[in-house]
């Protein structure tokens, strides 16, 4: 089996070859055919969160994050063998079948992961993240719930489906009483581009999109953004309010950085909502005494949950949603995508492919 692992924290990843492993237990075997290459594993590749203030990077491995790790969490799968004790328990899935790998583990005993919401876990065993993932030509899973078959979906433009597009989904979900107005999301990347995309298929009027960067905001207005902003220009609060042509309900930041956000803030209006999504870094910027002048109400929202995933997915068949763009590169350019990201080179994703 060959991966790519994070060997150390800001050094090139490190090809591995070792033995394929055997699933036991209720494990199952797939050999991955794509693994999405996310914003999220450049932090996990970098070794922490940029918390502003002055203070303290948060740090991966102060959150449990051990090395060498095989990272990607938004991976897709053939079924090559399932574990003893899964096989009576395949949810209707069987050997030769494609499926999306649900990342998002927790401990899977805690009230919490009872309740079907393992991605709020206190004590996360997430795959790509702290258990290996699908950068890599195999992985295991640890049971076949985790396993959506794809009945028929592309597998290159269906695995950012397990993080990008849960994620943008779960945030969507939480603005959902603002769809008959536009809303604002900052953001014009894969995640950005998922969230108009799956704006449209739930209802919503629509979105006025913000990014610093002209061809991602090109890239918005083709696949429906109502209208674009540079979030650099000096007038943008006015031009978003312009745009908006009237009050303005609902931020989501898929950025999330202290600019953003403050930018996200100034141009809601009384009880409105800011969804905080994206793990830029930094501090908050906000006035305190207008949170409550303006009644704002500021959520964080992290990933989805698997029922949210399976809800997506089916939404994806019915309204055959267009996949967002995304850039297929084999797995031996595990690197080179990283670097793409993290230099902004990319429109939508790079998914490796096995």
């Amino acid at each position: 089996m060959r991966s790519f692992q994070v060997a150390d924290f800001n050094a090139p990843l490190k090809e591995v070859e070792q033995p394929t492993p055997q699933p036991s237990g209720t494990q199952v075997l797939i050999k991955v055919k794509a693994a999405g290459v996310c914003h999220s594993d450049l932090h996990i590749w970098e070794g922490g969160y940029d918390l502003g203030h002055g203070r303290k990077p948060l740090s991966l491995k102060d959150r449990g994050v051990s090395l060498p790790r095989t990272m990607g969490h938004e991976t897709v799968g053939e079924i090559l063998a399932f574990g003893p004790d899964a096989k009576a328990d395949t949810g209707g899935l069987k050997v030769g079948d494609v499926a999306l790998v649900y990342p998002w583990l927790g401990c899977g005993k805690c009230e919490t992961c009872l309740a079907g919401d393992e991605n709020m876990c206190l004590k996360p065993a997430s795959l790509g993240v702290y258990c290996d993932g699908g950068y890599a030509d195999h992985m295991v899973v640890p049971h076949p719930k985790y396993l959506l078959d794809l009945k028929g979906l592309d597998p290159v433009t269906t695995a950012p489906y397990a993080c990008s597009g849960v994620t943008t989904y779960s945030a969507l979900k939480k603005v959902e009483f603002a769809f008959n107005s536009p809303i604002v999301i900052f953001g014009a990347g894969g995640l950005g581009l998922m969230a108009l995309s799956l704006l449209k298929a739930l209802g919503g009027k629509g979105a006025i999109i913000v990014d610093i960067d002209p061809r991602k905001r090109e890239a918005a207005e083709k696949v429906g953004a109502l209208a674009s902003v540079d979030g650099n220009a000096p007038d943008a609060l006015e031009q978003l309010a312009k745009k908006a042509g009237g009050p303005i309900r609902a931020v989501i930041d898929l950025v999330g950085n202290a600019k953003t956000t403050q930018l996200g803030f100034d141009c809601l209006t009384k009880g409105g909502k800011l969804v905080i999504v994206g793990l830029f870094g930094g501090g908050a910027p906000w006035a305190l005494p207008l949170i409550p002048i303006k009644a704002i109400t500021i959520q964080g929202s992290y990933v989805g949950n698997l029922r949210e995933t399976r809800e997506l997915l089916d939404l994806v068949r019915a309204r055959k949603i267009p996949p967002i763009p995304v850039t297929p590169m084999p797995l031996t350019k595990a690197n080179e995508a990283l670097v793409d990201l993290q230099k902004g080179r990319l429109v939508g994703r790079a998914v490796l492919t096995p």
